[in-house]
Order: C-alpha cells, then sequence, then structure tokens
C-alpha cells in the first residue's frame, strides 16, 4: 500500500507488510477467562497471521477466519467463523509485546471479549 492509498487517520503502516514480525503462526498460551485446557480442547490454541491479509485463529471450540490490516507492531482484524456450531463474529487486535509476546484483544459482536497471549510456535 502506498502513502496515497492510507485514509487519513489511518492507523495502517506506510511499508507493505512483506516480512512483518508478526507474521507466522502463534501458539495462544493464557487467557483471562479460561485455563489451558478449555484453550485446547479440540486443538492445540493458535493464530495465524499471514502475510496477504488473512490469517484465522482457533481456541475452545471456536474457529474463525481474519481480514487483516497491518500496523507497526500491531495488527487489526475483523473476524468470522463459529463457536459450538454458533455463527460468531467481531473484530479485534494482536499486539506485539517488549517480552516478545502478542496480546490478542477479541471483541463479539454479540457483547463478549477476551484477551489473550500467545507466543511464537516453533517451527
Amino acid at each position: 500500500m502506498s502513502k496515497k492509498d492510507k485514509k487519513p487517520g489511518s492507523y495502517l503502516a506506510d511499508t507493505e507488510p512483506r516480512g512483518h514480525r508478526l507474521f507466522g503462526l502463534w501458539s495462544i498460551v493464557d487467557s483471562g477467562a479460561w485455563d489451558r485446557s478449555y484453550l485446547d480442547l479440540v486443538a492445540p490454541a493458535r493464530l495465524l497471521i499471514g502475510d496477504n491479509g488473512y490469517g484465522d485463529i482457533a481456541f475452545g471450540a471456536m474457529e474463525a477466519g481474519l481480514n487483516i490490516e497491518y500496523g507497526n507492531e500491531i495488527a487489526f482484524f475483523r473476524w468470522h467463523g463459529s463457536d459450538e456450531g454458533d455463527e460468531v463474529s467481531g473484530s479485534g487486535s494482536a499486539e506485539l509485546q517488549e517480552d516478545g509476546t502478542l496480546h490478542i484483544d477479541l471483541d463479539s459482536d454479540y457483547g463478549d471479549d477476551v484477551t489473550l497471549i500467545a507466543i511464537r510456535k516453533d517451527c
């Protein structure tokens, strides 16, 4: 995206997202709302941030696709998926912290909000 394509007041970075530090697979390891056994209920809890504007998140019985916009140390996204068979959607962000963890804020369109902590998944 070039500077001329940015909207005034946009939170997007001036540079193309290639090589962004947020890209890749992250393991969700903590939540203020649920213990680890719930987070990994169906499969290991994860967040994937792709370099093509898309990604996905899964934890507990929830799985959703992401439409992502990138900032310097943060990604903003809309998400849509299912939780125990019910349709769910919302917005969120994933921000890289100084200690290398990723803080993920998910806001549901239906009123539930949660913060998750993730670490980079070893390849």
